[in-house]
């Protein structure tokens, strides 16, 4: 470096050119320093590895010797001080430098362009999106006052369902309940109740009858369930609701009486 220094010195070379040539030099150098240290490594490393990889070692070693013998003999280049010839090597830079930047540019137009037509086709489908909407928001508009009525209708055509139900197993109990306590709680043979009266014979109710008449009125006036025992409450019945607890009477009036709120 300082031979080749020398020699450009003689001739007319500007100060930044010799810095730039002693500054390359120390560079070359610097590579031959490590291609120096690599061939070192790889000397240890050879002595380590089998006798296969010891070859393929010896090859990295020639290359990097041939490699190491190109750098040691390469003269640097000394860039011309003639103004004319800067010129045209700042203009052929500024060409090279001119041609990249256009296409980038290019290649920015054409992503433009691009996101432009994305755009365009992501406004139209919103566009066709929010028609959707509208016109969907306007059929349940119109379709609401028909489905509120529909389901009006639905709920009271159930509604009116479960109560044929619920009445058609009304019947069926008390028919049921009819038939067991005319089997296990009979009138007496004749009917009649002489307790009363001696002289009217009063037609007896049956144990079902008085039920009856104690659920109605339970259910008609809950506020007063209270019914009046009469000539034709057969007194065994009575005193059978009474003790299993099925009626209570009134606590100021004995000839009253209620069924019990099961319900509650």
């Amino acid at each position: 470096a300082e031979i080749i220094i020398e020699e450009t010195a003689n001739e007319v070379c500007p100060v930044d050119a010799k810095e730039e040539l002693l500054e390359e030099c120390e560079n070359i150098w610097k590579e031959l320093e490590q291609c120096q240290s690599k061939l070192m490594l790889l000397g240890v490393e050879t002595m380590l590895q089998s006798d296969t990889k010891l070859a393929l070692l010896m090859m990295q070693w020639k290359a990097l010797t041939a490699d190491y013998q190109q750098w040691k003999e390469r003269s640097p280049e000394i860039i011309s001080t003639n103004p004319d010839v800067l010129l045209e090597l700042g203009k052929e830079e500024l060409q090279k430098v001119k041609n990249d930047l256009e296409t980038m540019l290019s290649a920015v137009w054409s992503k433009n362009k691009q996101l432009e037509e994305d755009l365009k086709r992501e406004q139209q489908w919103y566009e066709e999106q929010k028609e959707i909407i509208n016109t969907l928001d306007r059929i349940e508009e119109e379709t609401k006052p028909q489905a509120e009525h529909l389901y009006k209708t639905r709920g009271l055509a159930e509604l009116h369902k479960k109560m044929l139900k619920l009445k058609a197993y009304r019947e069926e109990l008390l028919s049921a309940l009819g038939e067991f306590l005319e089997k296990h709680y009979p009138l007496p043979q004749n009917g009649k109740n002489k307790n009363f009266s001696a002289e009217s014979d009063v037609e007896l109710l049956a144990l079902q009858d008085i039920l009856e008449i104690l659920i109605n009125k339970l259910m008609t006036t809950p506020h007063e369930p209270y019914i009046t025992i009469d000539e034709s409450f057969w007194p065994p019945y009575v005193e059978l609701l009474l003790r299993f607890g099925m009626a209570l009477r009134h606590p100021e009036d004995p000839n009253r009486m209620r069924l019990e709120a099961f319900h509650k």
